[in-house]
């Protein structure tokens, strides 16, 4: 009896000892499941315009809270060279028309007779994007007219027109665009085209506070691409062009150069060479999104500095 009952207990307790393995076996399964089993992270952002390298982006706002909307900006005093305002001044990203200042100094560098007559042709129309253009093939205007359309209305036929007629033709005017941007030192600036329109002309907010810089010193540079208006007869007809940055028009502001900018992939840009409070300012607004942003975030700049007293404050060169 005795015997029976020592059997009985040892089944009893084998029993157990196999429940409690099979337990300890599914707690591990468990576990070893909610180890290899990945947390659904939340992806991160990238812009999607076409940034060379990803950066952080830097807070919208700054000292003295200003808000600035662009993508990219930099605010720089062009005598000193003191930063007033960055956001993300090194990210390379497309820039749109403001390629046509890069434009006007290689043709202006090229000393071509302004009143030569060039045509629009077929070549010149833009088959990348489909933009419409007033300058309808066959029409003929000086050099000089197609110089003040391109700055002053972001004509890009004229600008295509301007880039043919140079000597060796539109690839020796690109190469001549490469060229320039490395005497000028800028390392995050290449271009592909002379009108923009192509995705692959890029450049930085700080490559561009220097291009802006360079292109100031060309009286015709500064003259047409502040010009509000100008008239010219396209077909036989007298028709109007305007500037395509409404601030020049503007009396509370002092323009010294001006070139706006858009394409999908570029936002819309602009570049200003100003006076704020008597003193000099480069401004570089890129990938702005909304009909008035980039103007917003000049008229915030100006406000900024103004108030802040830094336009007058003396600053470190």
């Amino acid at each position: 009896m005795k015997r029976a009952w020592i059997v009985l207990l040892a089944v009893v307790g084998m029993s157990f000892g196999i429940v409690g393995a099979d337990a300890q076996a599914a707690d591990a399964k468990k576990k070893s499941v909610a180890a290899n089993k990945r947390p659904v992270v939340a992806k991160k952002h990238v812009p999607r315009h076409g940034l060379k390298y990803a950066r952080k982006a830097a807070s919208l706002e700054d000292a003295k809270g200003l808000l600035v909307q662009s993508s990219s900006a930099l605010v720089q005093d062009p005598i000193t060279g003191a930063v007033l305002f960055e956001k993300n001044p090194g990210a390379v990203v497309p820039i749109a028309s403001i390629t046509k200042l890069m434009t006007a100094m290689v043709v202006l560098d090229a000393q071509p007779s302004l009143s030569e007559v060039l045509a629009v042709g077929d070549e010149d129309v833009d088959v990348l994007k489909g933009t419409h253009s007033r300058l309808r093939v066959g029409t003929r205007l000086t050099r000089e007219e197609m110089l003040n359309l391109a700055l002053m209305s972001s004509e890009n036929r004229a600008a295509a027109a301007l880039s043919r007629h140079y000597p060796g033709g539109r690839e020796a005017f690109v190469a001549a665009m490469n060229r320039k941007a490395d005497a000028l030192g800028l390392a995050d600036t290449q271009f592909a085209d002379p009108t923009g329109l192509t995705a692959s002309n890029v450049s930085s907010a700080r490559d561009l506070v220097k291009m802006v810089g360079a292109a100031y010193e060309y009286p015709l540079i500064r003259e047409f691409s502040t010009a509000t208006q100008r008239e010219v007869r396209v077909a036989g007809r007298p028709q109007m062009f305007r500037n395509t940055n409404s601030l020049v028009k503007s009396p509370s502001w002092e323009i010294g150069l001006s070139k706006t900018g858009y394409i999908n992939e570029a936002g819309k840009c602009l570049v200003m060479h100003t006076w704020i409070a008597s003193k000099p300012t480069i401004i570089v607004l890129l990938d702005s999104w909304g009909k008035m942003t980039r103007i917003g975030d000049a008229n915030r700049i100006k406000r900024w500095v103004e108030s802040a007293g830094l336009a007058s404050r003396p600053t470190a060169g």
